[in-house]
């Protein structure tokens, strides 16, 4: 009787089996691009680990587990960029030199985040690449497909097609780290392939650009070793969960000299979603410019306040403008994040969309206020590169150039000034011949752009006539 009933079970789960599998095939047509975006989505965000770790040994902290867990879904990244060689004297004309295909080759690191091969790793370890090449753990190599960047933010999306289901990491919510907390490193450092090493957080929302940066900076900062090659690799918790992409070392050699710092896990994740669903990252504003305030700053605007973001002005046609906020007003916490700087504002906000609603907390005249402000898109952009700031065409503009494609450039650099220029007012229409549709095609074309290689711009005036310069 016992056999009978087992061989039931077995019939009955070959039954499930096939009823699922036939489902699969003839059913189920599931795109693969809504599939990530769903695994991407499922598990939400895990918390990060604030209980005592396990212990193999009296004192000693376990990253076994973490580390097992995570080499094997974090990849080497290879990229190959071939140029045409320039002609530097006359002796590259007599000896032949010069004008010819060169090949520079770089890589980094990148983390598996599907089953079925995206991988998002550094803008800054992709740039300018002709074609790119991962290599797993296992040493199976594949080609690379670019799905998207974000200069921004330094963040890049591959794809690879696999014949088997790839291991991958989980995104945790960096929101809820701690400083203090530990973390493990895993990339590629001078191509030492799945390098383990592990450190503490030592501080959160670390900017490191000077003022004025076209970057979104809010860095963790650890002091987990990482070193050249490691660039779009994992920083995990002890539970082998992803809190943030390695970025970038403090250094004044070229080396580790004791602090690296990662793009949070909230904010990676958000731009690999934008790029999978809408090809660009989707950009929400509040409406404010100011400043984060410390004693000096504090002392300069006569205020008391030393922490907190300072509003300086407010757009009128923003969400903070909607709902009232003013010059003077000092934003002190959105939704569950404390803001003590301007870098804790912008890593927040950037992790949301046009169209999410914050709970904003601010102080106006000693008094502490609330209001919910909602994001709207952002249609300026600062071109760093260039020295200039461009937005979106509005309806007037469209019909004033008599033109459905371009941005208006709305402030120009000194350089401008100083060699007689006037670009201000006019509409940038293309960028090394390809056409610019909105501030955000524009981002991806400037993303893509080599400064070993000559670019133009093509620019329209009111009169219709178009002007060309060469950067």
């Amino acid at each position: 009787m016992m056999k009978n009933y087992a061989t039931m079970i077995a019939a009955a789960f070959l039954g499930g089996a096939m009823t699922l599998g036939g489902y699969k095939l003839f059913i189920d047509k599931h795109d693969a691009k809504q599939e990530a975006l769903d695994l991407l989505s499922r598990p939400a965000l895990v918390q990060t680990n604030h209980t005592t770790p396990e212990r193999t040994v009296a004192g000693e902290t376990n990253f076994v587990e973490a580390a097992n867990k995570t080499v094997n879904s974090v990849v080497h990244v290879k990229n190959t960029v071939k140029s045409q060689g320039g002609v530097t004297s006359i002796f590259d004309l007599f000896y032949g030199n010069g004008g010819g295909e060169q090949t520079q080759v770089g890589t980094g690191s990148g983390v598996i985040i599907t089953p079925d091969g995206y991988i998002v790793t550094n803008n800054h370890v992709i740039a300018n690449a002709t074609t790119l090449e991962v290599t797993l753990n296992n040493n199976k190599t594949y080609t690379a497909k670019l799905i998207g960047t974000d200069a921004s933010s330094d963040i890049a999306l591959l794809k690879i097609e696999a014949d088997e289901k790839l291991p991958f990491l989980t995104f945790a919510d960096s929101d809820n780290t701690q400083v203090g907390e530990w973390v493990l490193a895993v990339g590629n450092p001078f191509n030492l392939n799945s390098t383990v090493t592990a450190g503490i957080i030592s501080a959160k929302a670390r900017n490191i650009s000077e003022r004025g940066s076209d970057k979104i900076e809010s860095f963790i900062q650890t002091d987990a070793v990482v070193n050249m090659g490691n660039s779009g690799g994992a920083l995990v918790n002890l539970n082998g969960d992803l809190i943030g992409i390695n970025t970038a070392i403090s250094s004044t050699t070229g080396v580790y000299m004791g602090y690296s710092f990662a793009v949070p896990s909230n904010i990676a994740k958000k731009v690999v979603e934008d790029l999978i669903e809408y090809g660009n990252v989707q950009r929400g504003v509040m409406g404010v410019r100011g400043q984060g305030l410390d004693s000096e700053v504090a002392k300069k605007l006569n205020v008391k306040e030393t922490e907190g973001f300072y509003v300086d002005s407010v757009d009128d046609d923003s969400g903070a403008g909607a709902v009232g906020l003013k010059k003077g007003d000092i934003i002190k916490q959105i939704d569950n994040v404390k803001i003590h700087k301007y870098s804790d504002l912008s890593g927040h906000i950037a992790s949301k969309r046009p169209g999410d609603m914050l709970k904003v907390t601010y102080v106006r005249e000693g008094k502490e206020r609330t209001a919910n402000i909602t994001l709207k898109k952002n249609t300026t952009y600062v071109i760093q590169s260039l020295g200039l700031e461009v937005k979106n065409l509005s309806d007037t503009d469209h019909k004033r150039f008599k033109t459905k494609n371009g941005v208006k450039v709305t402030a120009a650099g000194q350089f401008y000034e100083y060699n007689n220029i006037n670009i201000v007012g006019k509409v940038l229409l293309s960028v090394n011949g390809k056409t610019i549709k909105d501030v955000d095609e524009l981002k991806n074309i400037m993303s893509t752009l080599s400064s070993r290689n000559r670019n133009s711009l093509e620019i329209l005036n009111e009169k219709g006539e178009k002007e060309r310069f060469f950067f």
